[in-house]
């Protein structure tokens, strides 16, 4: 079993933190509105207690599961408080269309958050190509990128606490077209497919 950190207090955070205590973990929540965070540790229950905003997580994996565009301040917010800390990004920058990135550059959120993050952090992207339905219902791959094997099999191990199949897709550079990945669930969902209730995944067809 694992122990986390999450920063956030939205859909996605109940719902990570809400199978994360189902599977046995530990978990600290961290918002900015120091009550939202508390009544969200008490709807998880399973003992989830709350932690200051900025203040040093009490977890060594951190999962910041805010929108895109608060994620890199809220962890240059947060500085030397995650020194040494295993930060996860799940957020997808899509743009007010939809049908785009909101960064065009060969980058990623995962990739900025790396650059203001304190020193001995490492960073993860996981957890962005899954629908939040999908995720607290279902049992769908997540597709994770980091630089650090270490990282990836740390966050490999929660996955796995969460009854989900971890998938290593490479370094952080891959990050950028998961978040592109994430776009592709979008376009599927309003096409193809035709509603939300899938995610991407892999098949292994063998003779």
């Amino acid at each position: 079993m694992s122990s986390i950190s999450i920063i956030g207090t939205g859909n996605m955070a109940r719902t990570i933190g809400a199978r994360a205590i189902a599977g046995g973990n530990t978990v600290e929540v961290m918002g900015r509105d120091q009550s939202k965070a508390a009544d969200l540790a008490k709807a998880l229950g399973g003992g989830a207690t709350t932690g200051e905003w900025g203040a040093v997580p009490a977890w060594d994996i951190v999962i910041v599961a805010l929108l895109f565009d608060g994620v890199v301040p809220a962890v240059a917010r947060y500085g030397d408080a995650l020194a040494g800390k295993l930060i996860v990004d799940i957020s997808n920058p899509f743009n007010s269309t939809f049908d785009g990135l909101a960064h065009h550059e060969e980058t990623s959120i995962a990739q900025e958050v790396a650059k203001v993050a304190p020193a001995g952090a490492t960073v993860v992207k996981a957890f962005n190509t899954v629908f939040r339905d999908v995720l607290e219902n279902g049992r769908p791959d997540v597709f994770i990128a980091g630089d650090s094997a270490q990282a990836k099999a740390d966050v490999g191990v929660f996955v796995k606490s969460l009854g989900l199949r971890p998938l290593d897709v490479g370094d952080l550079k891959m990050a950028h077209w998961l978040e592109g990945a994430g776009l592709l669930t979008v376009g599927l969902a309003s096409h193809g497919v035709g509603h939300w209730d899938f995610a991407l995944g892999t098949t292994e067809f063998l003779d």
